[in-house]
């Protein structure tokens, strides 16, 4: 047995795209997984549901246990995380995935839009983590691995859509800080963000179909999460993790199996 192999995972937001394939990549391992996320019926106009990628899970060699949660529930998460840790018995790995997306300059940004984005981005990723610590304390190589983006206080981040920046560099603020404050717990807190686009609901629901084709699949940040999952959580803590280096650094240098279109000019992500 090797890797992940009976390690727990809790993942927000897992319905599908990069947690979705976060979990597949873990379940390969054998490991445990918990798929949250609010899609738990069939969606009109998003693909998959927690049942439909807890069933990849089982057939891709993992366990899994489907959860319903809103992020946006303090309430709902502290009962999210108790309910897999009797259920598997203990947690290992918490990935903050969830994330809410609105591209929109400040005057075309509702008060909607941005209370969902700083609930779902970093709130959530500050709650969900808290209620996770007390069980990663007693992990034998606990992490946390939150999906946003390096820190960078440059003004062309923030000045085309101030609000989402805001809410994205806020999850990463919490791992900056957690990182420090469960060091000697042993807890590591990393991030990791994409190098390009990657193919996901959020790409092809906020911009032009080339700019999809011109993106990754997301099994590049699936990979490169289960690198940084295997990692010494005592030495691998407060790190601003790049897909692509984190690979680069694993000795792989071709990168074209994970082109949506072979050959295509890929389009470099936001923040990087």
């Amino acid at each position: 047995m090797s890797g992940l192999h009976n390690k727990t995972i809790f993942i927000t937001g897992a319905s599908r795209g990069i947690g979705r394939e976060i979990a597949l990549r873990c379940a390969r391992d054998g490991a445990n997984l918990v798929i949250t996320g609010k899609t738990a019926e069939p969606h009109p106009k998003l693909p998959g549901t927690i049942h439909e990628v807890a069933e990849e899970v089982r057939q891709a060699g993992g366990r899994a246990l489907a959860l319903q949660l809103d992020v946006r529930d303090a309430q709902a998460i502290g009962a999210a995380v108790e309910q897999a840790v009797q259920h598997f018995g203990g947690l290992d790995v918490l990935v903050n995935n969830a994330s809410a997306i609105a591209l929109t300059p400040t005057l075309q940004t509702t008060p909607k839009q941005l209370d969902l984005m700083w609930s779902v981005n970093m709130r959530a990723t500050f709650l969900v983590t808290q209620a996770c610590i007390p069980h990663l304390k007693q992990a034998a190589n606990p992490h946390v691995l939150t999906l946003s983006p390096p820190l960078n206080m440059d003004a062309q981040w923030f000045a085309p859509h101030a609000a989402y920046s805001i809410s994205k560099f806020g999850m990463s603020m919490c791992m900056l800080g957690m990182a420090r404050e469960f060091a000697a717990d042993g807890i590591a807190c990393n991030c990791l963000w994409p190098r390009t686009t990657i193919a996901t609901a959020a790409i092809a629901n906020n911009f032009p179909p080339e700019i999809l084709q011109a993106s990754r699949k997301p099994a590049i940040m699936a990979d490169a999460a289960h690198v940084i999952l295997l990692r010494g959580s005592r030495a691998c803590s407060g790190n601003f993790f790049i897909d692509e280096q984190v690979l680069c650094e694993e000795g792989i240098s071709d990168f074209a199996h994970y082109a949506m279109q072979p050959g295509a000019n890929l389009q470099e992500d936001l923040f990087v």
